[in-house]
């Protein structure tokens, strides 16, 4: 029963030591000298700020693209202890002992030196000979730009990481297609491209322009599949279903779950949530949830309550009243109505409460039971402290013309009756009979004299004059088609109204509130909030120093000086290895020219390469050349501020095309021994200047050593090129 203890249990592994040796030799180029400098590099400003939040658990949003990337930092700083106590406020500023550097920086290092080995792999899965897949895999080590992107605490490496990932994994379950569909493998390589399809664009949306070339490569070839008459209905439907499932629902399943863990880490309120929803701020801990816990649920008649406009642009803003009037004239000698200013005020205050009263009774307290106001139900909104009734009427707004002004009447005893009757109108309701709920219900305030709606100005950062105190316009709009934003509010704080006499009615305004209501939102409720706001969020593009054409990228007219030591000179640049981009350039325009030139020719029937060798070049077109186009092309249609680092994985699949076309020169065009021979010294002189290129601007990829002005003068090769030269 034990016999076959007697024989020894041998394990054989093919190892290839290609692959071993370039993901040594990619893991020294990248991970030497980690932590030089010690000190912030360029935009670690920017993403150390949400690697100290998730640290801390403090909800922000960031308008450049999903979570997924930010986490993945902020796991190196998990792993190496960092508590997020680091002030974030300038590039060069050096790193306190408590943040460990080598730590942030190491996911975006490996990630980087594993792009090495994948390239190899992805031209062995395409076909081509492992001294073609090698010399990929040794232009992505020896490529300057990568190396510096991926050695700082930056996106752009796990980006790119992802991507090959996603390419490659496609490449190998394709390449089991015929022979071995639904195995083990088959089925790991196809779950595995869309699981690297969704991190990337995870990371940044820049990766959805790899996932959307890789669906149309796979509906290509499912397209094909279709023409097989070996394969049975059955089959292809499951071949179908299968692609459907890895490559559609899988992706959007974890990008789901991305957002999911991104809002479980950060609970906590803090400075980004202002331009959040009232329900979503409600539902962190700490800021507005300290203020509304507690508040009733339904809006009764009585309430008191301030009223948070939707749009929240160009800030957040509450309506409020004062005590001022509009004046007489304004400044271009249009009249007003002299009565109450009626504005949006971005800041908490007691003059933004409001009473909601029932019409039929001078009632300004909540009945026992409360009467809940329903969609349809006719209020006045009487404000707080100055006790006037908001009206609007037909006289023009002072900064919209157009609009009606909205203010709080003053009878002055004249030919202008109040018209202060308004419809509520509960836009995101269920029914018809749907109650006026706090913080969850959003609302329209529909005139019923003139049937305009209030709102915030359509003048979007239009301001006051001095008299109205800078605060935002708000008017009355005639003609409301659909549900602007502008035009919805929601009640964020709320309390029922106990107090009859004015006096202690203002000292309720200020006290706390006993009823305890839930107001958590569920997490497709949230998620859809944070996308949409990722999505509509947009800084002000801001000319920057170093911002660039798509133009300039090419030909790398440009760079970005990343960190400059005060006193040594010592400096790292964003620059790439000008031979790589010159022979990248050369190769896509080659490949152009021989792909015309081979079409056209066999459209006159005339085959100048084998079949198989046609078939292998399209392939590798459509992999590389068509992974270059779609992360480069884009960009000459987005008005956003542009650097050099977003060529970076366009970059990698034109490097990709570079083994690609030298390879079919040899084989197709190389016919004689000798034209062989010279071809060869050719690529071995081509590979020694890559690496002399790769040599010289070393100093100022790694920051080390210093170099004198001389040195550093030698180096700017393009005028354009802006190297620091210190002053003597």
């Amino acid at each position: 029963m034990l016999g076959f203890l007697k024989e020894p249990v041998v394990v054989t592994a093919e190892i290839n030591v290609n692959l071993v040796a370039l993901t040594v030799m990619a893991l020294i180029t990248r991970l030497w000298g980690l932590c030089y400098p010690r000190a912030v590099v360029f935009d670690e400003v920017y993403y150390g700020q949400f690697v100290s939040l998730y640290m801390k658990r403090i909800f922000f949003v960031d308008d450049s693209g999903p979570p997924f990337g930010h986490m993945l930092l902020a796991l190196g700083g998990y792993l190496g202890g960092f508590d997020g106590n680091f002030l974030w406020n300038r590039i060069g500023a050096e790193y306190t002992m408590n943040v460990p550097v080598w730590s942030l920086r190491l996911l975006p290092a490996l990630a980087g030196a594993l792009c090495v080995p994948l390239a190899y792999q992805i031209l062995v899965e395409l076909h081509f000979s492992h001294c073609a897949a090698l010399g990929a895999a040794l232009l992505i080590l020896l490529e300057n730009s990568l190396i510096t992107q991926s050695r700082f605490m930056l996106l752009e490496s796990i980006l790119i990481f992802f991507i090959l990932l996603a390419v490659l994994s496609y490449l190998k379950f394709y390449n089991l297609q015929r022979h071995r569909s639904f195995s083990g493998r088959w089925w790991f390589w196809l779950m595995l491209t869309g699981v690297a399809c969704s991190c990337a664009v995870g990371v940044k949306y820049m990766g959805l322009f790899t996932y959307m070339l890789l669906l149309a490569i796979a509906g290509l070839h499912f397209w094909h599949m279709i023409g097989d008459q070996t394969l049975s209905n059955v089959s292809l439907l499951c071949h179908f279903l299968a692609r459907g499932l890895a490559l559609l629902l899988i992706p959007v399943v974890m990008y789901l779950s991305f957002f999911y863990v991104h809002l479980a880490l950060l609970y906590r309120s803090g400075p980004h949530d202002q331009i959040m929803t009232s329900a979503f701020q409600a539902s962190l801990e700490g800021g507005l949830a300290r203020i509304t816990q507690g508040q009733p649920l339904e809006v009764a008649y009585g309430s008191q309550i301030t009223l948070r406009n939707v749009l929240g642009k160009p800030m957040q803003c509450w309506l409020h009243s004062h005590t001022n009037t509009y004046p007489i004239r304004y400044e271009n000698g249009r009249g007003s109505s002299h009565q109450q200013q009626v504005t949006c005020y971005p800041f908490k205050d007691v003059n933004n409460w409001w009473i909601v009263k029932d019409p039929g009774t001078q009632q300004l307290v909540v009945s026992n039971p409360p009467r809940p106001v329903r969609h349809g139900h006719i209020v006045q909104l009487v404000h707080g402290i100055t006790t006037r009734y908001l009206n609007t009427h037909d006289v023009a707004a002072p900064l919209s013309p157009h609009s009606q002004e909205v203010s709080c009447y003053i009878d002055y005893n004249i030919s202008m009756p109040a018209q202060n009757l308004w419809r509520v109108e509960i836009v995101n309701r269920e029914s018809d009979t749907d109650v006026w709920k706090t913080i969850l219900s959003e609302v329209r305030f529909v005139h019923v004299n003139t049937s305009a709606v209030l709102k915030v100005s359509g003048l979007i950062g239009a301001s006051l004059p001095e008299w109205g105190y800078r605060q935002l316009e708000v008017v009355g709009e005639k003609l409301s088609k659909g549900y602007h934003q502008s035009m919805l509010w929601n009640v964020e704080e709320h309390r029922y109204g106990k107090s009859q006499e004015q006096k202690e009615r203002e000292v309720e305004l200020h006290s706390p509130t006993q009823m305890d209501i839930s107001k958590n939102l569920s997490f497709m409720a949230k998620f859809t909030e944070l996308q949409w706001k990722i999505l509509t969020l947009k800084n002000e593009d801001t000319e920057h120093k170093y911002s660039s054409s798509a133009l300039d990228w090419i030909t790398m007219d440009t760079n970005i000086a990343y960190w400059f030591h005060p006193t040594s000179g010592a400096q790292i640049h964003l620059l790439g290895n000008v031979v790589t981009w010159a022979s990248a350039n050369a190769a896509a325009l080659v490949y152009t020219c021989l792909s015309l030139w081979y079409l056209i020719r066999r459209r006159r029937r005339i085959y100048d390469i084998p079949e198989d060798s046609w078939q292998l070049w399209v392939s590798a077109g459509g992999v590389c050349g068509g992974g270059w186009v779609v992360n480069y092309l884009p960009f000459f249609l987005m008005e956003k501020t542009l650097f050099l680092y977003h060529y970076l994985p366009a970059l990698t699949f034109q490097i990709l095309l570079i083994p690609v076309v030298l390879q079919h020169l040899g084989d197709h065009l190389c016919r004689s021994v000798l034209l062989k021979s010279m071809f060869s010294a050719l690529i071995v002189a081509w590979f020694s200047s890559v690496y002399f290129v790769y040599c010289t601007f070393s100093p100022v990829t790694y920051g080390q050593p210093a170099l004198s002005v001389t040195e550093l003068k030698d180096l700017r090769w393009k005028d354009s090129w802006n190297i620091l030269i210190r002053k003597q």
